[in-house]
């Protein structure tokens, strides 16, 4: 996937998100230059730093969703920051540095599946063992006389049949006490870490069932035969070079400091602590350091209230790369509808489906729904594209109560059926037309 070229990326982005171009093509450039990175020589790759994004546009016309789509079109380890979270050094709350820590934990998340998926198949085997040798004594009460290897033959048929998932044994489960607390400087203890090894983990019997013991058998066994050590370092050098943070939000930290107490008053000491992160540092998590100079950066907000210039100059010059969103119209209301994988109207007649109800929408449903969105928008806060769901609940409301499940029916969703549930709103709209 690291190899798709921008235009294939921006393929892939249009089945989920409508319209903005411009981002959608920077981010496929960001992706893209990782690629071409990773094929140049070390010496050169060193010299090669990310050119971070900052999307600037009202909430609701995509910014979250191209970021997210993007880290999973590519598998890279992703997350999302909200910078009003974070406190300067000093104060009580979040240190920036929380987020790489956090960046670190999804790698070694996404590492260890893809260890447990290479292991699946020896776990199976040795849970399948076990489960039998479990349940031999209880079968060879009912047949004293049988031989064993045939009995085993039966327990393990009829195991994968699944017809032994409700039976009851009793087994003995590992735990150890794991009690995280923080240390300070960035760093987490965990007390059940420092002593793991040194002392055995303690152990207790359980009831359980075979359907539990699978589970519990195979996390213990495909612990075992993963290397912690390779994953923790395949995490972290994944982090490093494929990471992606979404900063969202970092409008609201713009603007100089204000006097006194309150949100205010450690904004610009944020940005501050943001900046060394952004520019590349060293940083220190309990799978080991991890630099910071080559994860890719995408800051977004709304910028209502506040300008990209009112961030400090240094911050603004690590965002190199700055994108304006367009607002969403009402041609882009009727494709959000419509048009993408995951439309809401697809959402909303799937969920409707399992009550037995065939909901349809005419084209002039959806072009009513649309301009109820794009006026709402004008008239009142733009939400983008949320307001959508916000029409769409109005209008399926009694239809979403009423469903139960024991008739089946076909509901079709017209234009007068659409007014008749939302006439108030149009109402109001149509009034404040008129106000100056």
């Amino acid at each position: 996937m690291m190899e798709l070229t921008p235009k294939q990326i921006v393929q892939e982005l249009d089945r989920y998100i409508i319209g903005q171009a411009e981002a959608k093509k920077a981010v496929a450039v960001a992706l893209r230059n990782r690629y071409r990175r990773s094929k140049l020589p070390l010496a050169e790759q060193e010299e090669i730093t990310p050119k971070n994004i900052i999307l600037k546009g009202p909430t609701g016309v995509g910014k979250t969703e191209i970021a997210r789509r993007l880290a999973k079109l590519v598998k890279a380890p992703f997350i999302k920051v909200e910078a009003t979270k974070f406190t300067e050094v000093g104060y009580v709350g979040r240190d920036v540095e929380s987020m790489i820590r956090d960046l670190v934990e999804a790698a070694v998340h996404m590492v260890k599946e893809e260890r447990l998926k290479d292991v699946e198949y020896k776990a199976t085997d040795i849970m399948e063992t076990r489960i039998v040798n479990m349940l031999l004594p209880i079968y060879k009460q009912s047949a004293p006389d049988k031989a064993d290897a045939l009995i085993k033959e039966d327990i393990l048929s009829e195991l994968r049949a699944g017809r032994l998932d409700n039976v009851t044994v009793e087994m003995e489960v590992a735990f150890a006490p794991k009690i995280d607390m923080p240390a300070g400087a960035g760093m987490e203890i965990s007390i059940g870490n420092i002593f793991d090894g040194m002392m055995p983990k303690r152990k207790k019997k359980r009831r359980v069932t075979v359907k539990e013991a699978r589970e519990i058998i195979i996390q213990e066994e495909s612990d075992k035969l993963i290397d912690a050590d390779s994953v923790n370092s395949e995490a972290i050098k994944r982090a490093e070079s494929q990471g992606i943070i979404f900063i969202d939000e970092i409008d609201k930290i713009a603007g100089a400091a204000k006097k006194g107490s309150g949100p205010d008053v450690s904004r610009e000491g944020v940005q501050r602590d943001i900046l060394p992160i952004v520019e590349g540092c060293n940083v220190q998590t309990k799978y080991g350091m991890i630099r910071t100079d080559y994860i890719l950066f995408i800051a977004a907000g709304a910028f209502h209230i506040s300008k990209v210039q009112d961030l400090i100059p240094e911050l603004q010059g690590r965002f190199p790369v700055k994108v304006e969103l367009d607002n969403l119209t009402k041609d882009d209301f009727v494709k959000i509808l419509t048009q993408p994988d995951n439309a809401i109207i697809r959402q909303y007649a799937s969920m409707l489906g399992v009550d037995m109800v065939d909901l349809k929408f005419t084209d002039e449903a959806i072009e009513t729904i649309a301009s109820i969105a794009e006026m709402e928008n004008n008239t009142n806060e733009n939400i983008g594209a949320r307001r959508l769901h916000t029409v769409m609940e109005k209008v399926l409301e009694q239809l979403s109560f009423e469903a139960c499940g024991e008739i089946s029916q076909e509901v079709i969703i017209d234009k007068q059926y659409v007014e008749s549930r939302v006439g108030n709103a149009m109402m109001s709209m149509n009034i404040k037309k008129y106000i100056i």
